[in-house]
């Protein structure tokens, strides 16, 4: 299964080493549902993805929505349960641990850049 490093060019700092990538209809849909937490480094992209919710989850997440070109368009940090949030403009979504928005200093307008690797 194919994994992502995820970096903050910006700000030249890892936002995950060991994310996940949900591509298809199936995996979009049960997103992190299925997950009792994320560690430090996990993470799940998801592609194409205008806005997510936290109905059923278990933990807080951060939530960066992205541009096609990987720009940050919008952050959400410690999005607790039973919440929404979108982004109209958003191509995608890196959800990430709570806390590690803050930890990088991801801000709108920086720039991700995502590198795949077979894990």
């Amino acid at each position: 299964m194919s994994k992502l490093r995820v970096a903050n060019q910006t700000r030249g700092r890892v936002l995950a080493d060991r994310a996940d990538i949900a591509n298809t209809g199936a995996k979009r849909r049960t997103g992190l549902l299925k997950h009792t937490g994320l560690k430090p480094g996990e993470g799940l992209w998801i592609a194409p993805c205008e806005g997510v919710h936290t109905f059923g989850m278990k933990f807080p997440i951060d939530v960066v929505f992205l541009s096609r070109k990987k720009l940050v368009l919008k952050t959400r940090p410690d999005m607790g349960k039973r919440r929404i949030s979108f982004s109209l403009r958003a191509y995608s979504v890196l959800e990430l641990p709570a806390g590690t928005l803050a930890e990088t200093g991801t801000v709108a307008g920086d720039q991700l850049e995502f590198e795949k690797y077979d894990g």
